[in-house]
């Protein structure tokens, strides 16, 4: 005797997510269903859009970007935007990862790790205060930086503990900042666009 289920009209089905790897994105990358201009980011097993990357954002991004490969000794790479393999669900793009080699050394694969990463936050500021707060102090990311172009500061996290950083220092303009084992430090006016 076959059972059957009885449905209440009233009954509603609650959409469930999709939990994305970073294998099953990665392949779609490959096959052309996504590509650089869907700006998309792998969080957590979730296919996450950015934000557009307006004039203060890409401003900010390439004054990091100076300041930071004149703050670093040879035997580190300042990456702009580029994947970062966290873990098997998450691959995001920090708009500046500092992390140990040379260029070769990641063309089959993205680095699992950084010594530093920094996100410019105007309209993900929220975002990256808390999601990549986790997820980065969770892979233990020894510094990670938020550059916020709407307040002019640069929130700086450390020591990582579980989901999040034990220490937070804001600095504002005329403050200094000492990269990890970077050679020199870095004004914050030269990166506040």
């Amino acid at each position: 005797m076959a059972t059957q289920l009885s449905h209440s009209p009233h009954t509603v089905a609650t959409p469930v997510p999709h939990h994305w790897t970073r294998e099953q994105y990665e392949q779609m990358i490959e096959a052309g269903i996504l590509d650089e201009d869907d700006h998309v980011e792998l969080i957590e097993g979730e296919i996450v859009t950015m934000s557009p990357r307006k004039g203060p954002h890409s401003t900010a991004v390439m004054l990091l970007l100076d300041a930071l490969r004149a703050a670093y000794p040879k035997g580190f790479i300042v990456r702009p935007q580029l994947p970062l393999a966290l873990d098997p669900d998450s691959e995001p793009e920090p708009d500046i990862a500092v992390v140990s080699g040379q260029p070769r050394d990641y063309r089959d694969a993205h680095p699992t790790t950084a010594i530093l990463l920094v996100e410019v936050a105007d309209t993900t500021l929220a975002q990256d205060r808390t999601q990549k707060v986790r997820l980065y102090a969770r892979h233990g990311i020894p510094e990670y930086w938020i550059l916020n172009v709407v307040d002019e500061c640069l929130e700086v996290y450390r020591n990582p503990a579980g989901d999040t950083y034990q220490t937070k220092i804001t600095l504002r303009r005329g403050d200094t900042v000492a990269p990890p084992e970077g050679d020199s430090p870095v004004q914050v006016d030269d990166i506040i666009p």
